[in-house]
């Protein structure tokens, strides 16, 4: 069984992807999925035909950010596996840090919300999200300052219902992800 490796992308063809990227990653920040390509593409300083040349849908666009921000959030939680100290406080602020970050991006609170196909096409990111939190909860849980039974599903959870919260907010909701997040955390802790 043979397998075609794509060829790789000219240097300006990968310059425009980046700048789509970058732009699709501001539109949908600031307006959520509803963002529209036509802006995207103003704002890369691009044609339409460019993003679609790259993005042959909207939702390949979504996925693309979506794999961009589970890198993101598992650099966080490998370089958090660096840092010495308290397992509790590694493992807390590291989810603050992944929370603050993801709270200004509307686009990834309506994902985490509710766009499950967006983060489920995220997978080479996840898997190292994943492993890297598993790791940091195994230590919090031998150091007993987190309940034995917590589970990463439990913090993909969380996550989850915090990116719900978060949208929420941005729509106007009178409700409080640094609170919501609070009281999840809280419950991780031993009783």
């Amino acid at each position: 069984m043979s397998t075609i490796t794509p060829r790789p992308l000219r240097a300006d063809a990968r310059r425009n992807r980046e700048k789509v990227v970058a732009a699709a990653s501001a539109a949908f920040a600031e307006a959520g999925l509803e963002a529209q390509v036509e802006d995207i593409a103003r704002r890369a300083g691009v044609g339409v035909g460019t993003v679609y040349r790259h993005f042959p849908t909207k939702e390949a666009l979504v996925d693309a950010l979506a794999e961009q921000h589970f890198e993101r959030l598992a650099g966080t939680m490998e370089a958090a596996l660096e840092e010495q100290g308290d397992p509790w406080q590694i493992f807390s602020a590291a989810i603050w840090s992944n929370s603050t970050a993801a709270a200004g991006d509307i686009a990834w609170c309506e994902m985490m919300g509710g766009r499950p196909s967006a983060v489920r096409a995220a997978s080479p990111g996840q898997q190292r999200l994943a492993a890297a939190t598993a790791e940091l909860i195994a230590r919090a849980q031998e150091a007993g300052v987190m309940r034995q039974d917590a589970t990463v599903d439990d913090i993909r959870t969380i996550m989850c219902g915090f990116g719900h919260v978060a949208a929420a907010q941005h729509a106007g909701a009178p409700l409080d992800w640094k609170r919501y997040l609070a009281i999840a955390l809280d419950g991780l802790r031993p009783r």
